[in-house]
C-alpha cells in the first residue's frame, strides 16, 4: 500500500548505518588526532591558552561573534529547508504531476509524502544541532568574558578556566559539524526519490567525499608540519599544493 520493497528497506538501513558509521569515525575514539574536526580541537585548546596571556581580548570575542553568526545562518538555512518540505507536503498533487513523467521516480502518493516526511526529519534535527551550537558559542561568550586577567595566568583557576571555555567552543563546533552532517546526508537521501539504488549510490558517494574531507592528504597537509624541501616551499609559497589531489 505504501508502495515501499525489501529493496527500499535494505537502503534505508543502509543510509542509517552510513550516518552512524560516519558519526563514529569522527567521533569516536578512533578519530583522536586523526580526523580533521579532532584536529582542529587542539587549536582550539591553543587558542584558549593564547587568549589567557592577553589583556585585551576584543579579537577573541570577536571570533566567537563571527563563529555564531555562521551557526545562525545555518540555523535559518534549517528553517527555510523545513519550510520547502512543508509546503512540498501540502501540495503533494501538484509536485508529483510535474516529476510523474521522469523515469523510476514513484507514482504513489503515500510513497512520496513519507520520504518528504523523512527529509523534513532530517532538516529538523540539522536545526536543533544549528540551534544549540549557537547556544554553546553564547555560552562561551560568557565564560570568555569571566577569564582571569593575564596576572593571574599561572594560577590553577585560570588554567582550569581555559580548559572550560576551551570544551565549550569545542563543543560548540561538534554540535555544528552534526548539522552540517546533516545537511550532507539529506543530499544522499534525494536519491531516494529516483528508487533504492540511487539512494544508495548517493549514501555511498556522500560517505566517500565527507570521509576524504575528514581524512585525505589534502585536508591535512594545511596543519602538517613545514616541507623542509626548499624547492617544493618557494613553488607552494607555504600556502597551495597545486599538485595535491582533489578532496571533492
Amino acid at each position: 500500500m505504501l508502495g515501499f520493497t525489501a529493496l527500499d528497506g535494505l537502503a534505508f538501513a543502509a543510509f542509517l548505518a552510513a550516518w552512524a558509521a560516519y558519526h563514529q569515525l569522527m567521533e569516536g575514539e578512533w578519530a583522536e588526532r586523526r580526523s580533521f574536526n579532532r584536529r582542529m580541537d587542539l587549536f582550539r585548546l591553543e587558542w584558549m591558552q593564547r587568549m589567557l596571556a592577553r589583556e585585551n581580548r576584543i579579537v577573541d570575542a570577536q571570533i566567537v561573534a563571527a563563529l555564531q553568526n555562521g551557526t545562525a545562518f545555518f540555523a535559518s538555512t534549517s528553517l527555510l529547508a523545513i519550510g520547502g518540505t512543508l509546503a512540498i507536503l501540502q501540495s503533494t498533487d501538484a509536485v508529483m504531476a510535474i516529476f510523474m513523467d521522469l523515469p523510476f521516480v514513484t507514482s504513489n502518493r503515500s510513497n512520496w509524502e513519507l520520504k518528504t516526511l523523512g527529509l523534513t526529519l532530517i532538516f529538523a534535527n540539522a536545526f536543533f544541532k544549528f540551534a544549540w551550537a549557537y547556544r554553546l558559542f553564547n555560552y562561551t561568550t560568557i565564560l570568555l568574558g569571566s577569564t582571569p586577567p593575564p596576572a593571574e595566568a599561572g594560577s590553577a583557576h585560570a588554567h582550569a578556566h581555559v580548559l572550560k571555555v576551551a570544551r565549550m567552543v569545542t563543543l560548540a563546533g561538534r554540535h555544528f559539524n552534526r548539522g552540517q552532517r546533516s545537511f550532507f546526508f539529506a543530499i544522499a537521501y534525494l536519491g531516494w526519490y529516483v528508487n533504492a539504488w540511487a539512494f544508495m549510490a548517493a549514501t555511498t558517494a556522500i560517505f566517500i567525499v565527507m570521509t576524504n574531507r575528514q581524512f585525505g592528504r589534502d585536508a591535512h597537509w594545511v596543519l602538517d608540519d613545514g616541507d623542509p624541501d626548499p624547492l617544493a616551499m618557494s613553488r607552494n609559497a607555504g600556502i597551495h599544493r597545486d599538485n595535491e589531489p582533489d578532496a571533492s
